[in-house]
C-alpha cells in the first residue's frame, strides 16, 4: 500500500501541475497544524503539498530528463527540511503579499532559539496562585510562599536570547504569557508554467525546531 499511496500521490501532484498556472516553494517556521490548516482553508481554491520531499522531487522529476515540465527540476532541489508546495492559479503578486504578511506569534517549544532575553527580579509573583508554588520550584525558579503570595527569592534568568530552550524554559515562558516564537510559511522558490520561469526567492534557512510535518495532501 505503501507504494500505491506514492504512486497517487505523485499522480496528484502531477495532475496539479497540469491544472495550475504556478508553484511556490514555501519552508515552514515553528510548525503548527492548527495555524496552517487555517492557511490552507483561507487558500483552497489552491493545492497545497506537505512533507513526503522524496515523493514531491520524483513527481516534480529531480533532474532536467526526468523533469515533469520545464523548469521543475529546480523547483524539486528546493524540497528540503520542513517545507511544501502551493500550487496555485492566484497571481504572484497576491501570493507573495499574503505570505509577507503571515506571521503570528506562538509560545516557543522545547529545542526552539530564545528571542530574548527574559530575566524576573526578586520580589513577589502576584500573577501565580499560591497552588503553583511547587510547580515553579520544579521548573528551576527560586520560589517561595511569602505570606501566601508566590515570591522570587533572588533574581532568576529564565533564558538568554539565542540559546536553545530546554522543556522547562519554555513551560515557564508559557506560564508567564512570553511569546518567543513566530509561525511563518517563508517563500524560497516560484516557478511559473509559462516558459517554465523558475525563480529563487530566498536563501533557505537550515530549520532549527525539529519535529517533522508529517502531513499528506488532503
Amino acid at each position: 500500500p505503501g507504494l500505491e499511496t506514492k504512486a497517487k500521490l505523485v499522480e496528484t501532484v502531477r495532475g496539479a501541475v497540469d491544472q495550475y498556472a504556478r508553484i511556490f516553494v514555501f519552508q515552514v517556521e515553528n510548525m503548527r497544524n492548527n495555524k496552517l490548516k487555517a492557511v490552507r482553508d483561507k487558500w483552497s481554491h489552491s493545492r497545497f503539498f506537505i512533507g513526503k520531499n522524496r515523493v514531491l522531487s520524483k513527481a516534480l522529476g529531480s533532474t532536467e530528463e526526468e523533469e515533469y515540465s520545464e523548469g521543475l527540476s529546480m523547483v524539486a532541489k528546493c524540497l528540503r527540511n520542513e517545507c511544501g508546495l502551493l500550487v496555485t492559479n492566484q497571481s504572484s503578486e497576491e501570493v507573495l503579499t499574503y505570505f509577507s504578511q503571515l506571521a503570528e506569534p506562538d509560545f516557543a517549544r522545547t529545542g526552539g532559539v530564545a528571542t530574548d532575553t527574559v530575566v524576573l527580579g526578586e520580589g513577589p509573583l502576584p500573577d501565580f496562585g499560591h497552588s503553583m508554588e511547587p510547580q515553579l520550584r520544579q521548573l528551576g525558579l527560586p520560589a517561595s510562599l511569602v505570606r501566601g503570595v508566590v515570591t522570587l527569592v533572588k533574581e532568576h534568568t529564565v533564558c538568554q536570547k539565542g540559546e536553545t530552550l530546554t522543556s522547562e524554559q519554555a513551560r515557564i515562558l508559557k506560564l508567564l504569557g512570553h511569546q518567543q516564537a513566530e509561525f511563518k510559511l517563508q517563500l524560497v522558490a516560484s516557478w511559473d508554467k509559462e516558459g517554465g520561469k523558475f525563480t529563487l526567492l530566498k536563501e533557505q534557512k537550515e530549520q532549527q525546531e525539529g519535529g517533522s510535518a508529517g502531513e499528506e495532501e488532503d
